[in-house]
């Protein structure tokens, strides 16, 4: 079955710094991590095509990104970063189509999980940020916790003409077992039909050295049921997931989470849903 990886990194540190790589937990992802690594891990496992997205939010990186994806025949999108709040927001989407790789930028994305302000998502020059996105014809990724879901919400139907990508389910609570609020706040924005969501970063919500994939599904099970596979695709979060699960790990336990869809269910997650959502 052809897979696209939805949601992925790479990063080169003798280029550009993470600078939230901070603390022995964080340790492990403190080097390297280049398109020839993910590349060998790819071929490996019937990876077709990719999606590269931003860790780091400086206006170089994604340039940076975009010339990567340019070379390369694997990376078939980018989710990238530029400042929502600029009042020349759209100029900024224009100029970041015009660099090379430009035409593989597909969305964009904030670390708002790391916001202070509970209400940021809904502020109204992001709200006008969020409508140049939409004009532009990219999508947007969230990156937030599962107490965010509630502004996402607000924000997704204040801005109905953009897609909305929910990364890692929203960051539900694995490790302590808890479904609610997480269940009834991921429903309320999947009903929203500009909603997608990626079935990624789970691992690193569970228990890092005990999961097990009876751990992720019931998480799983709530976001096929309130999405539905059409509306919900594969991401490894490759390199964080590592702090957890090997790349095939977090593939087999996609899988296994998935066995009883389908066949063409399956593959909606697997390539499907991505292709789609992206335009890839």
């Amino acid at each position: 079955m052809r897979v696209v990886d939805a949601h992925h990194h790479l990063w080169d540190l003798g280029v550009r710094d993470q600078d939230w790589i901070t603390g022995p937990a964080l340790a492990p992802l403190r080097r390297d991590f280049l398109l020839a690594d993910y590349r060998r891990l790819a071929d490996a496992h019937g990876v077709t095509a990719s999606v590269v997205v931003q860790t780091v939010t400086v206006p170089e990186e994604t340039p940076e990104l975009l010339a990567l994806a340019t070379a390369s025949d694997l990376i078939s999108g980018v989710v990238g970063w530029t400042d929502l709040t600029a009042p020349d927001i759209a100029d900024r989407i224009a100029a970041l189509a015009e660099l090379p790789g430009g035409p593989k930028l597909v969305g964009l994305r904030h670390q708002v999980q790391s916001e202070p302000d509970p209400d940021w998502l809904t502020r109204p020059d992001v709200l006008r940020g969020l409508a140049a996105v939409a004009r532009a014809g990219l999508v947007y990724d969230l990156v937030i916790t599962s107490g965010q879901l509630g502004q996402a919400i607000r924000a997704a139907a204040a801005v109905p003409d953009l897609r909305f990508v929910l990364d890692h389910l929203g960051k539900p609570p694995i490790a302590s077992g808890r479904t609610e609020p997480w269940a009834a706040d991921l429903r309320r924005l999947a009903a929203l039909p500009n909603t997608v969501a990626k079935l990624s970063g789970l691992v690193t919500e569970a228990d890092w050295r005990r999961w097990q994939v009876a751990d992720l599904r019931p998480y799983a099970e709530v976001a096929l049921d309130a999405f539905g596979p059409a509306r919900l695709m594969f991401g490894s979060d490759w390199p964080v997931c590592t702090l957890a699960a090997s790349y095939p790990d977090v593939l087999a336990a996609a899988r296994d989470v998935t066995a009883d869809l389908s066949p063409a269910e399956r593959e909606a997650v697997f390539s499907g849903t991505a292709t789609s959502a992206y335009g890839l």
